[in-house]
């Protein structure tokens, strides 16, 4: 019998959309041959059935809902495979009703989304399914946020002009004039632009993880070893480049991109004097469509390589 190896089964996989398990029945009942076990999985009826599941979506839209009353808000990455679908109507239609469906329904996490009941009566997942015979690619929902606001809280929220791009921000005032006062809701969506134009991974010094900032401090001290800096002046250099860091990775330490001399938390400031009451920021969703996604294929050689070891 013919060893089987996984980038044979990855190569079947590509070119005819099967799942891996039959690729690798296929290969097996052919011997090996590459031609034939193509031809077993036509006359099977798999080949191409999986295709468009298998494909990896990483175009799309980020949604962006938020409730009449202003007190829900729901942000939700929505992907397909190509930035041509992303700007079919019927795309951007499902992305934005979904979105407002996340805000209603409030579903835990993505299974429950899923599973949620949508257009007369049918679930998400079937809708979707759905749409991808109707659309022609694979459709995923990837990620969402959904803040339900209690208490003396304003939600900011922006979405870039290409779909692409998108962030709610969840302040907490002092009393309830103070978050409902124009200084308040204004500086709420200057942080969600903030957050969306810069990119900050916290939202300030105290959640940045212990691991994180060890792995900062190494970095710099490489650094200084390499320049030769005497090692006494080493704390007050490492001080400042901290800081630094906290300006880029923190969102109220960052400086504000409509005015460079002043950073986030000043702007907060400024809203709690003319509010008349403290102003903070207690949380925020920042999304980016295909942020994060590095997975090409020729990653899918290992997912295959598992998959059979388990078989």
């Amino acid at each position: 019998m013919a060893e089987i190896s996984a980038t044979m089964v990855k190569d079947l996989r590509e070119k005819t959309g099967a799942g891996m398990m039959d690729c690798k029945k296929a290969l097996s009942e052919s011997a090996g041959d590459f031609s034939k076990a193509e031809e077993w999985l036509r006359k099977k009826g798999i080949s191409k059935a999986a295709s468009k599941g298998a494909r990896i979506a990483a175009e799309g839209l980020i949604g962006l809902s938020i409730s009449a009353d202003g007190r829900i808000g729901a942000l939700a990455e929505v992907n397909c495979e190509t930035d041509f679908v992303a700007r079919n109507p019927d795309f951007v239609a499902l992305t934005k009703e979904l979105t407002e469906l996340i805000g209603k329904a409030g579903p835990a996490d993505l299974a429950a989304l899923l599973e949620t009941a949508w257009k007369d009566g049918k679930k998400v997942k079937d809708v979707l399914t759905e749409s991808v015979a109707k659309i022609g690619e694979n459709i995923s929902v990837r990620r969402f946020a959904r803040f339900a606001l209690t208490g003396h809280t304003v939600i900011g929220s922006y979405l870039h002009s290409n779909g692409r791009q998108g962030a709610i921000v969840e302040l907490t005032a002092g009393s309830e004039a103070a978050a409902k006062h124009e200084a308040t809701t204004g500086v709420a969506r200057e942080l969600a632009m903030q957050a969306t134009a810069m990119k900050p991974p916290y939202l300030r010094r105290e959640e940045v993880p212990a691991d994180v900032l060890e792995k900062e401090k190494d970095i710099y001290k490489a650094e200084l070893l390499a320049a030769k800096k005497p090692e006494a002046i080493w704390e007050k250099i490492l001080t400042g480049k901290l800081e630094k860091f906290y300006e880029g990775a923190c969102l109220v330490d960052q400086v504000s991109i409509k005015d460079d001399k002043k950073k986030v938390k000043g702007l907060l400031a400024e809203a709690s004097k003319a509010a008349g009451a403290e102003v903070s920021a207690t949380r925020f969703a920042r999304f980016e469509v295909g942020e994060g996604i590095e997975k090409k294929k020729e990653d899918l050689a290992a997912e295959v390589a598992k998959t059979i070891a388990q078989a």
